[in-house]
């Protein structure tokens, strides 16, 4: 059982659309002071969800703003040993992992650094510290070789992919760990929308989850809590079934394909596992425009009522549940990624005050 319940607190997604990391993380620390995070700029080319988490691959070149592993290289065996070298030095306990490629820096993460240093003083009402980072599946497949082709289908650039990632979270996890609350890694898996399609259809389920496992235990062995994060559609057995201890879901617009899952749900739930409800849109602008506190507070208590309809009483379904955004806000215009932050707060008082 998870140690840690969120009570319907709130927490954001990702992006914010604005130029400066000080004014974003003024921004988190008014609307979700209890659990921040650190927020991705897209205005910044180098925070996007490939570039800010590929620096530290073997093979890794540049040309044009295009990024790709060229496999093909004179240099890509020394550099592969190299990566794995450092890799079994920070898993056997020979090298700290703030010491090598898989630390983040301020060039490519300064959201990270900028919340740390905010929460490096006061921290009255802190419940929870929250970080993120592209998932496996959506990494590998994101990124290509020489060729064009996706590295997730080069079983041996995979493996180092994955590895890179799990050990970033990992740094992730133990540098938030400082502040001495619970810490969330989610992992962004948008690229889970096209599973089962004829995009993937050569890529089994089993894969997937491997590449999940080995990023979750990288955090777990850290003391963090593993979120898996798709604003769309996806086949949620895949998360569900998993060791992830968070799901978060675009409950605005694809709940009804959510709770197809039930038995999975259910079993969730009693594992004292959490919902992140995306209950307030993101994704398109009418959405956001027409709806208010009410309005989204109806929907919330509609679909809960739904999960517990499943056999999970109300007080527990409240208790393992955190108030989000659909998805982040990087791409809206910044008066309606206010009125969404806003609206995130406010649904969440008013969902723990009527508890």
């Amino acid at each position: 059982m998870n140690k840690f319940q969120p009570s319907c607190l709130p927490t954001l997604i990702g992006s914010l659309p604005i130029k400066d990391h000080q004014e974003a993380a003024d921004l988190v620390l008014q609307y979700t002071p209890e659990i921040p995070l650190w927020v991705q700029l897209p205005f910044y080319s180098e925070e996007g969800m490939l570039a800010q988490f590929v620096p530290g691959m073997p093979g890794l070149k540049n040309e044009g703003g295009k990024i790709f592993v060229d496999s093909s290289s004179d240099t890509f065996d020394m550099e592969f040993l190299s990566f794995y070298e450092t890799y079994m030095e920070v898993a056997e306990g020979q090298k700290d992992v703030g010491d090598t490629i898989f630390s983040m820096t301020p060039e490519t993460a300064q959201g990270f650094f900028t919340l740390a240093e905010r929460l490096s003083g006061a921290r009255d009402g802190l419940a929870a510290v929250k970080g993120q980072i592209t998932g496996p599946f959506t990494f590998a497949t994101s990124l290509t070789d020489e060729n064009g082709r996706a590295v997730f289908y080069n079983e041996q650039v995979r493996d180092a992919a994955v590895k890179l990632l799990a050990l970033k979270a990992r740094w992730q996890a133990r540098e938030l760990a400082k502040f001495g609350k619970p810490v969330m890694i989610f992992f962004d898996e948008p690229g889970l929308t096209g599973f089962g399609s004829s995009s993937f259809i050569s890529v089994s389920k089993e894969e997937i989850s491997q590449c999940f496992e080995e990023v979750f235990e990288a955090v777990h062995a850290e003391g963090g809590l593993c979120g898996v994060h798709v604003c769309a559609n996806a086949d949620w057995s895949l998360i569900l079934e998993s060791s992830a201890d968070i799901v978060s879901f675009d409950a605005y617009g694809y709940f009804d394909t959510f709770v197809l899952y039930p038995n999975q749900i259910r079993a969730f739930m009693e594992a004292g596992k959490i919902l992140a409800w995306g209950i307030v849109p993101t994704l398109s602008a009418s959405d956001i425009e027409k709806e208010d506190l009410p309005s989204l507070l109806a929907n919330w208590k509609e679909k809960a009522a739904k999960i517990e309809a499943l056999g999970i009483d109300r007080e527990t379904v409240r208790a393992q549940s955190l108030i989000t955004p659909s998805c982040g806000t990087g791409s809206s215009t910044l008066e309606n990624a206010m009125k969404v932050l806003r609206l995130t707060s406010e649904l969440s008082a008013t969902i723990r005050e009527e508890s």
